[in-house]
C-alpha cells in the first residue's frame, strides 16, 4: 500500500506533463527592426484612372481677361500624349476675337483722343510639357471624386491684329506657363479647367517698336481619353 502511494503521483506526473506541454502556447519570436521615421512610411493609393500611354483630346472655351485695352472670348482644342503617369506632350491651336474694352473705348472718345497701338488676339499655336505631380481624391458626401493637378511649359506663336484702323498683322513668338487640373466624371472622361499665360514679343508695324506682351487666359472644357496599357 505505501508503495502504491509512493509510485501514484510519478504515473499522474508522466501522463498530465505532456498534455499540458501540448497545450501551452508556442513561444513568439520577436525581430528588432529599430526606430522609424516619418520618411521610412509612404501612403500608397489606388490609381483608379490612369493616363500612362493614352492620349488626350480635349476641347475647351474661355477667355482672355486680363488685358486693359482687349477682352477676347477663346475656343481651343488640345491633344496631349501621355508618356507615363507624370509626363505628357501636349499641342493646342486656339481662335478668338479681341474685343475693344470699356477702358479703349473711353480713351479714343473725343473727350481725350488718344489712339492706342494696342493689339486684339485672333489665334495661337502652342507645343508643352505637361507634368502632373499630383493624384488626389477628394469626397462629396459619399462620392469621391478622383482628380489631378499639372503645369504646363512650352513655346508657340500668337497671332495677334492691330486695334488701329490700320489692322496691322503681327505673329509673336513667346513662351508659356500654366496651372490646371482634371476631375474625372467618367472612365475615359474628365473635366479640365487651366489657367494660362503666355508672354510674347511683338513686333508692331504703326510704331515700328517692339513690345513685350501677356496673354493670361482661363480655359474650361473636357478631355477624352483612348489607347492606354493594359
Amino acid at each position: 500500500m505505501l508503495l502504491l502511494a509512493a509510485l501514484l503521483p510519478r504515473v499522474m506526473s508522466a501522463f498530465v506533463t505532456p498534455a499540458l506541454a501540448a497545450d501551452a502556447p508556442a513561444p513568439v519570436e520577436t525581430v528588432d527592426i529599430g526606430v522609424i521615421k516619418n520618411s521610412d512610411i509612404s501612403v500608397v493609393q489606388r490609381r483608379l484612372y490612369s493616363k500612362n500611354g493614352k492620349i488626350e483630346l480635349g476641347v475647351a472655351l474661355g477667355a482672355l481677361p486680363f488685358d486693359g485695352f482687349t477682352f477676347a472670348p477663346k475656343a481651343q482644342v488640345t491633344g496631349t500624349m501621355f508618356l507615363s503617369e507624370k509626363f505628357g506632350l501636349e499641342a493646342h491651336v486656339g481662335g478668338g476675337y479681341g474685343l475693344k474694352t470699356a477702358r479703349y473705348t473711353y480713351l479714343e472718345s473725343p473727350a481725350y483722343g488718344v489712339a492706342v497701338e494696342a493689339y486684339r488676339y485672333l489665334a495661337d499655336v502652342q507645343v508643352d510639357a505637361h507634368f502632373s505631380p499630383i493624384y488626389a481624391k477628394m469626397n462629396f458626401g459619399k462620392k469621391i471624386v478622383h482628380n489631378d493637378w499639372y503645369g504646363l511649359v512650352g513655346v508657340g506663336a500668337t497671332l495677334e491684329q492691330s486695334v488701329l484702323p490700320a489692322a496691322n498683322i503681327a505673329v509673336a513668338p513667346g513662351l508659356g506657363v500654366g496651372i490646371g487640373t482634371q476631375v474625372w466624371v467618367g472612365k475615359n472622361v474628365a473635366v479640365r479647367a487651366e489657367l494660362r499665360d503666355d508672354v510674347m514679343l511683338e513686333a508692331r508695324k504703326q510704331s515700328g517698336t517692339a513690345a513685350i506682351k501677356q496673354n493670361a487666359g482661363l480655359m474650361l472644357g473636357l478631355g477624352f481619353f483612348s489607347g492606354g496599357k493594359k
